[in-house]
């Protein structure tokens, strides 16, 4: 029998239907597991064993008068550090929140607290969200279960981290950049970054308000599909999200027909042969299946990187200024005037990385930079959701590696700051453009590191996305 922390949402699901074991088994394995290797993964900033016990014991009671709360009751989850908690701490993984726990809940806690999920507890990220490695969390480094000499990615790497090594059988993280699908890709699970508007953010302290979202990380792609049916949803108090219905379901999905581009930008982006060898060999697969693969040109994403780092630290530098630690945010001890209260309180509970963007976007949007820099990024943002509206008029979805590289090396040290923020090249496009983009693991470089496919479609179409992942993952395992 395969051991328990091994199996899916799904399997759980039946399991506990059979009775196979106890919720309250069932969460204390994964407690287990987290003691048994965190100390390693550092996968987790915070874990409420005792309350998890406790919600586990009432998931009991509710399976055994045969009314649970849906097909989820009683099963485990981890939250990112930036997704509102009111039982728990929210610390974005930084000395400015330490201690901080929120009032209320996200809407993604709501609705998992609505279907009897349990939140065993919150994941390390880089801090506010900013980073692609992992190591930039004021705490801890979060390491890749695969070789803890590596990244497990950012900045959801601890998410991703807790569901590859078998911590959680499922996590949420957000994406602004990639920050669901790069830790994915290189931890070897699957992950989604949403269309914008598709999973509320009310809850979710913002980094980049018109790039973030909420996505699930997850071990198989049917469970990623279930958990993305639990948080999706329209929210009064998040003008930005709203309902659709997916008519395009089905448990099958036949690639006889289906139109997949190859983005050669991307594609060409890629330092690795390793990851080209293997994302040709899913083009095969896909080809074998039925779909019909072709080679396009999307001229315009070669300044996509630039364009997304100009929008998201100009809306950081708006966000974060609200952690003046009058508002919000823990104060110096030093401060003896209002004006060192602000400078001393930020300089010493904000990080490098923190600092660095929230220096960028003031200069970006400061006058005489705004138009020659953020205006053109806005103008450049439209002409790639243009040119990828163009795309999907002919195609169901583009294929591409997830991250130009395997993870790499914890603690290398790069003489420039810009090559760290390359790693996201691959993913920028979907947040700027606001479509979906889903990535699942298909196969392993020469060291054994995941190394991550992605699919992106056009608006609405995760539906479509999940038929084709699940196509492509029965015949890559």
């Amino acid at each position: 029998m395969k051991e328990i922390t091994k199996r899916t949402i799904s399997e759980h699901s039946v399991a506990l239907s059979k009775k196979e074991y106890t919720c309250f088994e069932l969460v204390d394995a994964y407690l287990s597991q987290i003691e048994r290797t965190d100390s390693a993964i550092g996968a987790f900033l915070h874990v409420d064993a005792e309350k998890a016990l406790i919600l586990a014991k009432e998931s009991d009671k509710r399976h055994a008068a045969g009314e649970p709360l849906g097909a989820f009751d009683g099963i485990p989850i981890a939250l990112k550090d930036n997704i509102c908690t009111s039982d728990m701490p929210t610390t974005c993984a930084s000395r400015m929140l330490e201690g901080y726990t929120p009032p209320y809940d996200a809407f993604v806690t709501e609705k998992l607290k609505n279907a009897g999920l349990i939140i065993i507890g919150k994941t390390n990220m880089d801090e506010f969200a900013m980073g692609s490695t992992g190591e930039y969390s004021a705490f801890k480094t979060a390491h890749n279960p695969n070789s803890t000499k590596h990244s497990a990615g950012g900045s959801s790497g601890g998410s991703a981290a807790a569901v590859a090594a078998d911590q959680v059988p499922a996590a949420l993280g957000s994406d602004t950049g990639g920050s669901v699908r790069l830790p994915a890709s290189f931890c070897g699970v699957v992950a989604l970054k949403p269309t914008y508007g598709r999973i509320s953010r009310y809850g979710l302290v913002a980094f980049a308000s018109s790039l973030d979202q909420i996505g699930p990380i997850t071990r198989t792609v049917g469970d990623n599909s279930s958990l993305f049916d639990i948080i999706k949803g329209k929210d009064i108090r998040d003008e930005t999200s709203f309902d659709h219905n997916d008519t395009d379901k089905s448990s099958l999905f036949s690639l006889k027909g289906a139109h997949i581009a190859l983005l050669r930008e991307l594609f060409d982006a890629s330092s690795s042969s390793e990851i080209k060898s293997v994302i040709f060999q899913v083009a095969k697969r896909l080809e074998e299946l039925g779909a019909e693969v072709s080679e396009v040109s999307l001229p315009s994403l070669k300044h996509a990187l630039p364009a997304y780092y100009i929008i998201s630290c100009a809306e950081a530098s708006s966000n974060l200024s609200r952690f003046d630690s009058v508002r919000y945010g823990n104060r110096s001890e030093s401060a003896k005037t209002q004006e060192e209260l602000y400078k001393l309180s930020r300089s010493e509970h904000l990080g490098d990385e923190v600092k660095r963007r929230i220096l960028l976007g003031s200069y970006l949007l400061s006058e005489g930079y705004r138009e020659k820099y953020y205006k053109k990024a806005l103008a450049t943002r439209d002409l790639i959701k243009q040119e990828l509206v163009e795309v999907f008029s002919r195609f169901d979805a583009i294929l591409s590696p997830t991250a130009p590289t395997t993870a790499p090396l914890l603690g290398q040290k790069r003489a420039n700051v810009t090559e760290i923020y390359a790693e996201d090249i691959c993913c920028v496009s979907a947040n700027i453009a606001g479509i979906p983009a889903l990535t699942l693991p298909c196969g392993k470089d020469s060291a054994g590191l995941p190394i991550g496919a992605q699919l992106m479609g056009a608006h609405n179409s995760e539906a479509k996305l999940y038929r084709i992942a699940a196509a492509l993952e029965e015949v890559m395992e």
